[in-house]
């Protein structure tokens, strides 16, 4: 018997085709926050991301 040795490409583009769905559900994630945020006309959400940056020595002013 001889050993054959099978190379697949199935994984390789399984990873690569997962990394792009997760780098796009991160951007379609990060769009829908900001959006929300900077579009809000609810004071409550304002506050909230205004104190966020706060808290993470981001300035917003």
């Amino acid at each position: 018997m001889s050993a054959v040795t099978t190379t697949l490409s199935r994984p390789i583009a399984s990873s690569a085709i997962s990394k792009l769905a997760q780098a796009a559900t991160a951007v379609f994630f990060g769009v829908l926050i900001v959006g929300f945020v900077g579009f809000s006309h609810l004071e409550a959400v304002h506050n909230a991301a205004h104190d966020t940056r706060h808290a993470n020595a981001f300035p917003c002013h």
